[in-house]
Parts: C-alpha cells; sequence; structure tokens
C-alpha cells in the first residue's frame, strides 16, 4: 500500500522561493511540507559568490545560504522530504501529488516553486559532448579547466558571471555573443572589459561542437557570423552555455494557465494561479527579474495568500 502524506499546504521545490514559503507557512502553524526536487535548493547550490542578498556585508556562498534557509524552515515545523514530483493533480481538493518514491501526497493547497532549469543551444553535437567539455554551470566544472582555454556562450547577467568566475580557474576565457552588445548588468559588463583574461567574440553564434571520441572530450568550436555567414574555428578545452533559463513548469502544462514560454500565469499582484488554492512563485512565473530576493518575496507572498486562502475554506 502507498505512504500517504496529509497537509494543509505542499510546497513543490526548495529555492528561495519554497524555503521562504516553508517558513511563512510553517510559523502560521500550517505543517508545511516541503518536497526538494531533483535539485534541493535550487540554482543558489550552483552559485558560489553572492553579493546581492540583502543582510550580508561580505560575499556569501550560495549553497550556505539554502542550507541555512533549510535549517530555519525544518526549526519552525516544516517537513522536507527528498523527493520528486512526478504527476499532480488539481482537478478537486484535496489535491493529489505522487512522488517517484511512490509516496502520496494529499494537500489543501500547493504552492509550485520548481524554479528554472537551463537552456541549451539544442545542436545535435552538443549532446555528444555534454559531460565532456560541455556544461551549463561554471561553479560546478569550473575547476576543471584549470590553466586550459574555455568559452562561455550568451550575453546576459548568467554568461557574464560564468565568464568572470571562469577566470579563476582558466588561462582565457572567450565570450562569445550573437549581437554586438551585451544585455548583462553595466557593473557586470565593466568587469568584463577589465579582466585580461577575458576575450570577447562579437556577432558569432556556435554552428558546431567538435571533439575527439577517444577518450571523448571536446576540442574547438565551429562558429558563424551573425551578419557576414562566415565561419571560424575556435579551439578550447571547454564551453558553458549560459544562454538563460527555462520554467520547471511541464508538470503543469494543460492543467494551469501559462504564457507562451511556459512561465505560470498569476493573477495582477498575487500568486494565485488559475487554479484556487494552488499558487505559484518565484522562476516558475517570474521571467523579468529572476533574482535571489524576489523569488524569496515570492515565496512570502504565496505563504500569506494560502493561510487567507485556508482560513476561509477551513
Amino acid at each position: 500500500m502507498k505512504e500517504v502524506f496529509k497537509t494543509d499546504v505542499l510546497i513543490i521545490g526548495s529555492g528561495p522561493a519554497g524555503y521562504t514559503a516553508a517558513i511563512y507557512a510553517a510559523r502560521a502553524n500550517l505543517k508545511p511540507i516541503v518536497v526538494t526536487g531533483l535539485e534541493p535548493g535550487g540554482q543558489l547550490t550552483i552559485t558560489t559568490d553572492v553579493e546581492n542578498y540583502p543582510g550580508y556585508e561580505n560575499i556569501i556562498q550560495g549553497p550556505w545560504l539554502m542550507e541555512e534557509m533549510k535549517k530555519q524552515a525544518e526549526k519552525v515545523g516544516t517537513q522536507i522530504k527528498n523527493d520528486i514530483i512526478t504527476e499532480v493533480s488539481v482537478k478537486n481538493s484535496p489535491f493529489c501529488s505522487m512522488g517517484e518514491s511512490g509516496i502520496k501526497y494529499e494537500s489543501k493547497s500547493i504552492i509550485i516553486a520548481t524554479g528554472a532549469q537551463a537552456r541549451w543551444l539544442k545542436i545535435e553535437s552538443e549532446e555528444k559532448y555534454k559531460g565532456y567539455g560541455i556544461s551549463a554551470c561554471a561553479t560546478c566544472d569550473g575547476f576543471f579547466f584549470k590553466e586550459k582555454e574555455v568559452a562561455v556562450i550568451g550575453g546576459g547577467n548568467t554568461a557574464a558571471e560564468e565568464a568572470l568566475y571562469l577566470t579563476n580557474f582558466a588561462s582565457k576565457v572567450t565570450l562569445i555573443h550573437r549581437r554586438e552588445k551585451l544585455r548583462s548588468e553595466k557593473i557586470l559588463q565593466d568587469r568584463l572589459f577589465k579582466n585580461s583574461k577575458i576575450n570577447i567574440l562579437w556577432n558569432k553564434k556556435v554552428k558546431e561542437f567538435e571533439g575527439i571520441d577517444q577518450p571523448k572530450q571536446l576540442t574547438n568550436l565551429i562558429l558563424e557570423d551573425t551578419k557576414t555567414g562566415e565561419t571560424s574555428n575556435l579551439n578550447v578545452s571547454g564551453t558553458f552555455i549560459a544562454i538563460g533559463h527555462d520554467p520547471a513548469t511541464s508538470l503543469f502544462k494543460g492543467k494551469l494557465n501559462m504564457d507562451d514560454n511556459n512561465y505560470i500565469i498569476t493573477k495582477p499582484d498575487s500568486t494565485e494561479t488559475s487554479i484556487k488554492g494552488v499558487y505559484a512563485a518565484g522562476d516558475v512565473k517570474d521571467k523579468i527579474y529572476r533574482q535571489a530576493v524576489t523569488a524569496a518575496g515570492m515565496g512570502c507572498m504565496a505563504a500569506l495568500e494560502v493561510e487567507k486562502f485556508l482560513s476561509e475554506v477551513n
């Protein structure tokens, strides 16, 4: 017989949004359950230096911050399950969610805080060399490219941050951007331009990844000029894809209203979705700010809205 956990509020996801929601829900005596998901702690667990989260004079580490949030959530009464939700039914209350572990979760409300996942170029040769020179996480894999030449693909904050971080290890970092102007914050651009280890290739995109098979390893990129169509070669030992993220909302397709990019649509000034009792917080609904502090704020909002919702239906 399947194990069943019942709760007033099930929180799916465990980044800043999920843990903050849990803290507020637990303090309201809602006895929340957090299902951590595939990446407990969310994207901050693969972020080393965090210097823009309020309350800390000095740079802090992303994994440490998430561990502290987790401890706080547990201390005030949150039950945390290391499980992955594979199926959700929001047709009737109580809502039913199935875990990969076989556990069934029944809840009067749900807070979706599943975050976002790295976006890939979707080139066939990219799949071949994933894990063999191609990565989407500099903080995870940068160490393996000590004194080697690497490339970063992208032009936003993520790309700029990855490139700067990689200068701690690589001998040279080439930032490849398909346009002639970066989208990253001005302060990050200033740091990029001042760093002697970083070279920027404008108006270029990756056409192919090439390498050797024995042992399997990326060796070079075939680049295409976005204006002239001319191709060129760039020798690198590693490439980091930093072109953004997609919201982790596949569980809710066809069940909740979403926009064309699969971000969950919520009511104005609210985290409430198209289903009453189901709320969304953080990167699953926010494609504008996508910051840890805004995700945490939305987690707070969701918990407060859940508390109000439950007081009306109980």
